[in-house]
């Protein structure tokens, strides 16, 4: 089991934004373009402006036009985690997805959760709080 190709990928561009925040001493002043954010994270162009678009939208990056524009982070590294990018890339995880809302269950005759989907719920509790505490600021490399 792994990460999507996606999230894999959102996680790199983030280090990147984050790599020169810490690099600007963290005044989030400097954008980096979209070619430069793809170059440097080995990401195909295309696809990195897809993951750049959902990472705007999650509130996590901002876009800014212009001859001078890019991209830059708006949160605190601290205040973005792992879990954080996979969320807006992916949704809410789930360990299984008989854990999703609009998974159809038939586990148990009485109605309630069978030993398996409680398993798995725990299981998905532990890897979302501990993904939630792996935040930018522990993780990136200046």
């Amino acid at each position: 089991m792994h990460i999507t190709l996606e999230t894999d990928y959102a996680i790199r561009i983030v280090d990147a934004l984050a790599g020169e925040a810490i690099k600007e001493q963290n005044s989030f002043r400097s954008c980096i373009d979209a070619g430069t954010i793809s170059e440097r994270t080995e990401v195909p162009l295309r696809f990195a402006l897809k993951i750049l678009r959902k990472l705007v939208s999650g509130g996590i990056v901002k876009s800014y036009k212009g001859v001078y524009g890019g991209y830059r982070l708006i949160a605190e590294l601290s205040e973005i985690s792992i879990y954080d990018v996979m969320e807006i890339v992916e949704g809410e995880y789930h360990f299984s997805r008989c854990l999703s809302e609009d998974y159809s269950c038939n586990c148990s005759a009485d109605g309630l959760p069978c030993n398996y989907r409680q398993a798995f719920g725990e299981v998905t509790e532990m890897v979302k709080d501990y993904l939630k505490k792996q935040t930018f600021d522990k993780l990136v490399k200046p």
